[in-house]
């Protein structure tokens, strides 16, 4: 197993840490551990991708768990910020249904033995998500209007984003989808 995908397998190992510490009463520092941990996981999604592709070493399993990785990370945030009243729940559900989706669309193409790589679009999607969520976790560390705001302008970009991100696999892979019919 290559260095890129060892990244991608610690990012997935460090989403229960993140939720023990966003979630978990009481916890001195809590908050600003799990938005360390969150950063952490985020930079292993840009370092995974760049070394995989400065090694030369892009792999199937780097292709199909590194877009897992980052929604489990990022759904996993997400659903801790509709229980602290963050986000709205229905831009989660928006963000899960895209991804359930893309993810449906994802396991059709391998079943005709076709890897569907991470889009341009769909590498935004998660920038913004993660920023969105890095700024909300900041937010609830020092409770600040200006930052408060910032993170619901930045959530509803990453909702359009997602949505955006959504249409274009489908449109891109409609062929995967006719030849199913």
């Amino acid at each position: 197993m290559n260095l890129a995908n060892k990244l991608t397998i610690l990012r997935i190992i460090l989403v229960p840490i993140f939720l023990f510490f966003i979630i978990a009463k009481g916890i001195p520092y809590g908050t600003l551990i799990a938005t360390i941990i969150f950063i952490l996981a985020s930079i292993t999604d840009k370092l995974d991708g760049y070394i995989a592709r400065s090694r030369n070493q892009i792999t199937n399993f780097g292709k199909f768990m590194d877009p897992l990785a980052d929604k489990l990370l990022v759904i996993s945030a997400l659903i801790c910020f509709v229980e602290l009243k963050v986000v709205p729940s229905y831009y989660v559900i928006i963000i899960i249904a895209r991804e359930f989706a893309v993810s449906g669309l994802r396991t059709i193409a391998a079943s005709e033995g076709k890897v569907i790589a991470a889009s341009w679009w769909g590498k935004i999607k998660t920038v913004i998500q993660m920023t969105a969520i890095i700024t909300a976790l900041v937010n609830l560390i020092i409770n600040n209007n200006i930052i408060d705001i910032l993170t619901q302008i930045l959530f509803v970009i990453a909702v359009i984003i997602t949505i955006v991100s959504g249409v274009d696999y489908f449109v891109k892979n409609k062929n995967i989808i006719h030849t199913n019919n």
